[in-house]
């Protein structure tokens, strides 16, 4: 074990939340009976955090500001954030004004109350996939990672999971590019994928630890989930109810490792977990072009237009609210709005959960 503070902070949930509330767009899925939420360990030594009862707040809880920086972007409880790309042809659409938007929330019209079109810094989960297949290709992924990051915002923050069985947080939150290389670098490629438990322990760190209200977590794994005590459909929908990151997935399955209906399998679940949270998934032929990718991330993730509204629906009704973003502009073709498919309804706040010490 190489040498740390012993620093641990493992991120639980209920998993009875994942099954709570109407219907949703994923289809609800028999939780796991292991009774443990996913984890995330730092320097593979974990201490339970505080239960679910000081969880993480909502996204969409407390208003957020970040002092001494070029940026406040506030945030109430009933405020519904979108981040959206939009895309004329294959092109970003920049220079859109408030007015070129229309949002709808369960086929009714909202009303926008807030607009930017900003460079905002951005809290990144670099989550990597560190199982036994990815040993050849982890040189191009982690370089890929690094010139995401120096691509992004000088103010962006990120960290690391490195994830086969379990997530590893091998980097905390940081702006340093060089911690981020040293975190990146700690391969230990063995064991499966539990992608799935990663995705939801990442998101939940994100919500609770991160300094920028704008959320983005990038996933780079090259097989099928096989290891995960949660479902896809779980997943998404506790990405969903926590009004969470935007999901990039870089899904590496060129070679002939995986059959057909793992490739199949394993395509689909990266295009609904980008395409549910507004994000996009990536399927690079060759471990050459990542690098390019990560690049397109970086454009796509500074080109983001963030509208709020207030939903026409009371808060204290519950289930799964479906949005829909359109945009118009004269002189303009057809334009093309990517943002999260919906939301659930945030019905309280909870307490901030704190690191655990050892």
């Amino acid at each position: 074990m190489r040498p740390c503070n012993k620093a641990v902070l493992t991120i639980f949930f209920s998993l009875s939340s994942l099954l709570a509330g109407a219907q949703q767009t994923p289809k609800p899925a028999t939780p796991s009976t292991s009774g443990q939420a996913p984890s995330l360990t730092v320097d593979r030594d974990p201490v339970r955090s505080p239960d679910a009862e000081t969880a993480a707040p909502s996204a969409t809880g407390q208003p957020l500001k970040k002092e001494g920086e070029g940026y406040i972007l506030h945030r109430d409880v009933e405020e519904v954030v979108l981040n959206a790309t939009v895309l004329e042809g294959t092109q970003l659409a920049q220079n859109l004004q408030k007015d070129n938007f229309q949002v709808f929330e369960d086929g009714v019209k909202q009303n926008i109350i807030s607009f930017q079109h900003t460079d905002l810094p951005v809290s990144i989960a670099l989550v990597v996939d560190n199982s036994g297949s990815m040993s050849r290709k982890r040189p191009s992924v982690n370089k890929a990672a690094l010139d995401l990051v120096e691509a992004s915002n000088p103010q962006d923050e990120a960290f690391v999971v490195n994830f086969s069985d379990e997530a590893y947080i091998d980097q905390d939150f940081t702006s340093n590019v060089a911690k981020l290389r040293d975190g990146l670098s700690h391969i230990e490629s063995r064991g499966g994928t539990a992608l799935y438990d990663a995705v939801v322990a990442s998101a939940d760190k994100l919500v609770a630890d991160a300094k920028r209200p704008k959320q983005v977590l990038v996933i780079i794994t090259d097989g099928e989930d096989n290891a995960s005590t949660l479902t896809l459909d779980q997943t998404i929908r506790r990405v969903q109810e926590l009004s969470g990151p935007v999901i990039y997935c870089i899904g590496l399955l060129f070679g002939d490792e995986m059959s057909h209906a793992e490739v199949r399998h394993a395509r689909r679940a990266l295009d609904l977990l980008s395409t549910e949270t507004g994000g996009i998934a990536f399927f690079p032929k060759s471990i050459e072009q990542v690098d390019e990718i990560a690049a397109e991330v970086a454009r796509d993730i500074r080109s983001q237009y963030t509208i709020g509204y207030h939903s026409s629906k009371p808060s204290s009704e519950p289930g799964f609210r479906r949005v829909q973003v359109t945009a118009e502009a004269q002189g303009m073709g057809k334009l093309t709005v990517r943002t999260r498919t919906g939301y659930f309804p945030a019905t309280r706040v909870p307490r901030k959960s704190q690191a655990m010490q050892k």
